[in-house]
């Protein structure tokens, strides 16, 4: 099942376990979460479906607790565990209105007839038959008013792609190392975020350095992707799956392009191939630095590409950035010059800085929030989140906007002559509802009707009578050629 893994210069002498000794309070407060056995909703479920789902479990169980106690091994035999009990498991994870890809079919359309669907699926998988599709190219605004591209795959590929990450994840899991929070089981960006107040907080934190990796899903290099898979997967038959994706290229305008960089953000598998090409760049190769090199406290905190390291001493913060340039260079990455920052930050910046004449400590942006050196009341440090105001402003948008649409859905319907009155209560009822929870935030709150009335002006349109009499369209519609009623 396994053999002896084959070192590789990219990651260097050796390589720490999650068990490795670490310094950084984000290891030491988030262990690597241990997962559990898939989900199901067992009601009206029958006998041999809850049987295939236990089964299923405990094979991964089986691959989990193999990458435990082997960390040096690869995995030589992954594929039989990719059958239809896992295929069916995949499918029902999918979310049930998504956009179809390029082969236009539906999770509905798929459901009809699932056990033929899934059997030929698994067959084909199997017989080295199954070919992947293209990517559908679309768009999503992000908070600066452009563009984010995102690959839809079709729901074959994302099925094969669900069960293909379940079963690496049992392995990589045992892997990946604790300061990594990023599209992992059982953790997610608050994880994440009380790692770094934690760290920030109780270690000798002076420094941030807030690292941006240029468009990471668009430059990960293919090529280097695979080799770092092949660490741990030993599966031929799982390579040529993975290389499929890679290379199926993205369709957009009618025209297919295929690259040698990019691993398709938004695709199912694209996280965990993120992580894995991330662990073996930054993880591991961070992780030493800080054992060998820091001569200081230091904390690193990672969610996907989004990277925060707080160093005690600014010499090891600006020796870092030089190395962490070099190093993701090496692997076709590269750090935005204008969004990488070093700031001095943390418990005695603010003091720090008012000794040297200069003002308050810069801020910096991690997940949403902007991160404040505030004080308490009592003058004591304290660690302040503010919520970023150009999302706060794309939320603001989005939500004014739905408001009123369905404001206007509403009233072009019910505005009809005489009903002014009708939709005026109508309007006068949806900002009481409205402000219920705003008064609620908290007892002291007292949010005006006055305030209230200003808002609502800005996010809920004025009701207008829009019909004409029934007398005049009537007449017109039918221009005397139907008979009265």
């Amino acid at each position: 099942m396994h053999e002896r893994e084959k070192s590789d210069p990219a990651i260097g002498a050796g390589k720490p376990t999650n068990k490795a000794e670490t310094t950084s309070v984000a290891d030491a407060a988030e262990p690597v979460e241990q997962r559990a056995g898939a989900k199901g909703n067992a009601s009206g479920q029958s006998t041999h479906r809850i049987q295939s789902r236990e089964r299923v479990s405990q094979a991964l169980d089986r691959v989990r607790q193999a990458a435990r106690l082997r960390k040096k091994e690869k995995f030589t035999a992954l594929l039989h565990h990719i059958g239809v009990a896992l295929l069916r498991d995949a499918f029902f994870a999918l979310k049930r209105d998504a956009a179809p890809g390029v082969d236009g079919v539906t999770w509905r359309a798929y459901e009809a007839d699932l056990d033929r669907n899934l059997t030929d699926l698994t067959s084909r998988v199997h017989r080295g038959a199954y070919r992947a599709l293209p990517s559908r190219r679309t768009y999503i605004p992000k908070a600066d008013g452009r563009q984010r591209p995102l690959a839809v795959a079709a729901l074959e590929d994302k099925v094969v792609q669900r069960a293909t990450a379940a079963v690496l994840n049992c392995i990589y899991e045992e892997d990946f190392l604790g300061f990594s929070y990023g599209f992992r089981p059982g953790r997610g960006q608050h994880d994440a975020l009380d790692a770094l107040c934690v760290g920030i907080t109780s270690k000798k934190v002076n420094f941030i350095l807030d690292a941006d990796v240029r468009s990471f899903f668009d430059e990960v290099s293919q090529s280097w992707l695979v080799r770092f898979v092949e660490h741990r997967v030993g599966d031929p038959r799982i390579i040529r799956l993975i290389r499929k994706w890679l290379k199926a290229g993205v369709l957009e305008d009618g025209v297919v392009t295929v690259s040698d960089k990019g691993t398709g953000q938004g695709s199912v598998i694209s996280p965990l191939l993120a992580n894995v090409y991330l662990h073996y760049v930054f993880d591991l190769w961070a992780e030493r630095w800080r054992r060998q090199e820091a001569t200081g406290d230091m904390i690193i905190v990672r969610y996907a590409d989004d990277i925060v390291v707080g160093f005690e001493h600014e010499a090891d913060a600006r020796r870092f950035w030089d190395a962490m340039r070099s190093r993701l260079e090496e692997f076709s990455l590269s750090l935005h010059p204008d969004k990488t920052r070093l700031i001095e930050f943390g418990r005695f910046a603010a003091a720090r800085r008012t000794r040297r004449g200069l003002g308050k400590p810069e801020t910096f942006k991690f997940l949403g929030f902007v991160f404040i050196c505030g004080r308490t009341r009592k003058g004591k440090f304290q660690l302040k989140r503010k919520s970023r105001r150009d999302r706060m402003q794309a939320k603001f948008s989005e939500i004014k906007e739905g408001l009123r649409r369905r404001m206007r859905g509403y009233f072009a319907y019910h505005a009809v002559p005489t009903n002014s009155a009708a939709l005026g209560a109508f309007r006068h009822h949806v900002k009481r509802l409205w402000l219920r929870p705003l008064r609620r935030r908290s007892q002291k709150d007292r949010f005006s009707w006055e305030r209230m009335t200003k808002l609502a002006d800005d996010f809920l349109p004025q009701p207008k009578i829009l019909h004409p009499w029934p007398s005049v369209r009537f007449a017109v519609t039918t221009q005397g050629r139907s008979r009265m009623p």
